[in-house]
C-alpha cells in the first residue's frame, strides 16, 4: 500500500472524483456538493492506494489553532475516513495517520495537541483504546469536568447546533450511513467493553449519529501499540 499526505488545495480533480466514488461505494446519502464543501473545510488528506494506484482509503484532516480559557492549543479534527473492506486487515491507515500527524505537528507547534474525533462506527472508536491511554468518553470512568468543558467548547465551535452537549452526539442534516453488509456491530464484538460502551452511548450510530471524542496527542499518552506505530517509519510521500 502506498501512502501520501496531500495538502487539500493540491488535490487534482480526478483524485477528488476517486475520493467521492469510494465514499459513495460504502456510504448511503453521499452528495457531491456536501462532499466538496466538507473537503474545502479540511487542509490535509491522507491518501492510501494499492500498488496499481487505485485508491483504497483516505482520511481528511483539519488542523487549526484555537484558544480556550486563555490557552492556545492545536486541534486535529478528523473528517471523512474510509477504508475499503479489502484493506481492513492492514494497519496502514493507523500507521500513516500517526506518521502524518507527527509530521504536521512541526507546522503547527503551538500549545497542547488534541485529536477531535467524531465516530459513527465502532471500528473508528476502537482506535482510541488501541492507541491512546487517556481518551474520552470511555466506559470505565467519566470525563473530568475540565475535559468535558473542552470537548463541549470544541464541538460547539465546530458543529454549532448539530452538537448536543447533553448526549455528546453530533447529528448532521446530511448523514452518511454505511451500506448494508458494512453497518452494524457483530454481536460477539459487544463483548468488548469499549465497543459495548460505544453502542450504548451512540444508539443512533446506524442512522449516522456521530459520537464526539477527544484525546491529547503526545508520546506519553500512547499505549504500547501506539508507540509501535509512532516509532515505525512508514514510507510517506508529502505533496
Amino acid at each position: 500500500m502506498k501512502a501520501r499526505l496531500i495538502a487539500t488545495q493540491q488535490l487534482t480533480l480526478p483524485e477528488r472524483d476517486a475520493m467521492y466514488a469510494l465514499l459513495g461505494t460504502h456510504f448511503e446519502g453521499v452528495k457531491r456538493e456536501v462532499f466538496d464543501t466538507d473537503l474545502e473545510n479540511k487542509n490535509w488528506v491522507i491518501w492510501l492506494a494499492d500498488e496499481s494506484g487505485i485508491l483504497k482509503g483516505f482520511s481528511t484532516l483539519s488542523i487549526y489553532e484555537t484558544e480556550f480559557e486563555g490557552e492556545i492549543m492545536t486541534v486535529v479534527y478528523s473528517g471523512d475516513t474510509i477504508m475499503d473492506p479489502s484493506a481492513w486487515s492492514s494497519s496502514v491507515l493507523s500507521r500513516t495517520w500517526i506518521a502524518s500527524v507527527d509530521r504536521l505537528r512541526l507546522q503547527y507547534p503551538r500549545g497542547k495537541f488534541y485529536w477531535l474525533l467524531i465516530s459513527s462506527g465502532y471500528r473508528t472508536y476502537r482506535f482510541l483504546p488501541t492507541f491512546w491511554q487517556e481518551f474520552y468518553p470511555r466506559y470505565d470512568r467519566p470525563a473530568p469536568p475540565e475535559v468535558k468543558k473542552l470537548m463541549d467548547f470544541l464541538a460547539s465551535d465546530r458543529f454549532g447546533n448539530c452538537y448536543s452537549q447533553s448526549t455528546g452526539i453530533v447529528r448532521f442534516p446530511h448523514t452518511h450511513v454505511l451500506r448494508n453488509g458494512l453497518k452494524g456491530i457483530p454481536p460477539e464484538r459487544l463483548q468488548d467493553p469499549h465497543i459495548n460502551f460505544f453502542n450504548d452511548r451512540n444508539p443512533g450510530h446506524l442512522q449516522g449519529d456521530e459520537l464526539v471524542c477527544l484525546t491529547e496527542i503526545q508520546q506519553e499518552n500512547l499505549t504500547s501499540a501506539g508507540k509501535r506505530m509512532w516509532f515505525a517509519t512508514p514510507s510517506l510521500q508529502a505533496a
